[in-house]
């Protein structure tokens, strides 16, 4: 990294990049990340995990340059909150459960938090983040103070409320006010993710795969029929994709 940024000899890419430049390459790696993970490609997965490794030396090279921290500074802070957060191993706290260790983390991330003298609840919840992870990320946070939905079912009402409310914005044909009523419903699944302790992320991303396996199986089924999507129609389709459906079931 020390070559490539070196203003004499190193290249003119990476010399023109910045924090900012730099932030969607890091984002795209760790899904990358996840998709080997998903894959269960080990191979993969050890390439991508020295692509993501190669992202933190970057940042930590510009920030260097900048007199800010280096990448030993980096691997201090972590190193650091990991004991700060682990006192039943490295200061003789105990805890009898899983549970009472999850409380006591999230009693030592607000400390944390207010020591870093953050304003609200909700401040420092990251922008950055996918939508729906932070919606997910939001809901938790303000459940920590009590406002948050008694039980599932309680979500699943607001649900079906919020998808009614949809319906008529769908019949209106408002755009804007479609657009504020769909975002409605995706924070209450997200809300329904976090009451059943489910990652939505993790939950959609499989569906994906599973459209993309079901709709694979329609494009060969279609070719054996000597056609291809584009050439058939909705009814036949769809009396494959349940084909596909009972195989994967059966």
């Amino acid at each position: 990294m020390d070559r490539l940024r070196d203003p004499e000899g190193g290249c003119a890419w990476d010399l023109e990049q910045s924090f900012a430049t730099i932030a969607p390459y890091t984002v795209e790696e760790a899904y990358e990340v996840a998709d080997a993970i998903e894959r269960g490609d080990l191979k993969d997965l050890k390439e991508e995990r020295g692509d993501l490794l190669f992202q933190v030396v970057f940042h930590a090279r510009m920030a260097g340059e900048q007199g800010a921290f280096d990448f030993a500074d980096v691997a201090t802070a972590i190193s650091d909150k990991m004991i700060r957060r682990h006192p039943h191993v490295f200061a003789g706290e105990s805890y009898r459960t899983a549970g009472e260790q999850t409380v006591a983390w999230e009693v030592i991330k607000q400390q944390e938090r207010a020591d870093k003298a953050k304003g609200g609840v909700l401040d420092d919840v990251p922008v950055g983040l996918p939508a729906l992870t932070r919606a997910v990320k939001l809901s938790k946070r303000a459940a920590r103070v009590g406002f948050v939905w008694p039980g599932v079912q309680e979500v699943l009402d607001k649900l079906d409320e919020e998808v009614a409310e949809l319906k008529v914005e769908v019949a209106a044909g408002d755009k804007d006010k479609l657009r504020g009523e769909l975002g409605d419903v995706l924070f209450v699944i997200a809300n329904l993710a976090r009451a059943l302790d489910i990652e939505p992320e993790d939950a959609l991303r499989a569906t994906n795969a599973k459209f993309v396996r079901r709709f694979g199986f329609i494009e060969a089924a279609l070719a054996g029929r000597g056609k291809t999507p584009d050439q058939s129609d909705l009814a036949e389709m769809d009396a494959l994709w349940d084909k596909a459906k009972a195989a994967e079931k059966g």
